[in-house]
């Protein structure tokens, strides 16, 4: 049986690789594909805090999210667990700075720290190069594609907020026609 396509994937799909390709150089179908199908996935905003804690709530704290992704130290009950949670904290991030990068240390949240770009693209980074360690068994496939993630993850924030430009709405398109 074949997935269903979301309805806005086509659309993500132009959006991104207009920015990614023509505008950054960055010519990878693969990255292209996931982060449209990222865009898809967070037109949901149940899916940004996909990540729960022992009691069923949503995670909403970056550091938070972290401490759920540690088998060791944290709350993660298995590797697979830990891989599930970074491969999450690489997307929220990846989205968030890129999508709403004025959201980054700002005060007007509730929480009790909101990561700075910097924190956010660190986190990241440092997690898809980690789901990119994954690279046995059921993950050989895909380990590739978030090594690359990891490595641009900078040019993939940086297409996100072209991207956010190019489709968001044009401010003189918002403007009332003028009375006379």
């Amino acid at each position: 049986m074949q997935d269903q396509i979301h309805p806005l994937e086509l659309f993500f799909q132009q959006a991104v690789r207009n920015i990614y390709e023509g505008k950054l150089g960055l010519n990878d179908p693969d990255v292209t594909a996931y982060v449209a199908r990222l865009l898809c996935e967070f037109s949901d905003s149940e899916r940004l805090y996909s990540v729960r804690d022992e009691m069923g709530r949503p995670i909403e704290e970056l550091t938070d999210m972290l401490q759920a992704a540690d088998p060791v130290n944290g709350s993660a009950a298995s590797f697979d667990e830990e891989r599930a949670v970074r491969k999450h904290i690489g997307d929220y991030a990846l989205f968030v700075g890129g999508m709403y990068p004025e959201a980054s240390g700002s005060s007007r949240r509730r929480r009790r720290h909101q990561p700075s770009l910097n924190e956010l693209i660190h986190a990241g980074k440092e997690s898809y190069y980690i789901v990119s360690q994954f690279n046995l068994f059921e993950y050989e496939q895909e380990a590739p594609l978030f090594g690359r993630l990891a490595d641009g993850f900078e040019r993939c924030v940086l297409g996100l907020t072209m991207v956010r430009e190019e489709i968001g709405p044009k401010k003189r398109l918002l403007m009332p026609p003028s009375v006379n």
